[in-house]
């Protein structure tokens, strides 16, 4: 499956913010580490991921979602 590179950027905060600290990152926190301001593009970006089912959401919060 391809990515588009903002994507990729994005996947790879994720796992950086799992590692380091065993949650993922805040919409706040992706935005700032792959330069967006806004949430709504972040959540653009992550829904995008869900629904290539490279990211699982639990419906709680990006901060819980798993990655497949």
């Amino acid at each position: 499956m391809h990515l588009i590179e903002r994507e990729e950027q994005i996947l790879t905060c994720i796992r950086r913010s799992i590692a380091e600290r065993g949650k993922g990152p805040t919409m706040t926190e992706i935005g700032a580490a792959v330069g967006l301001r806004s949430k709504g593009t972040v959540a653009y970006h992550l829904r995008n991921l869900e629904e290539r089912v490279v990211l699982l959401g639990d419906g709680y919060g990006w901060r819980t979602c798993r990655l497949r």
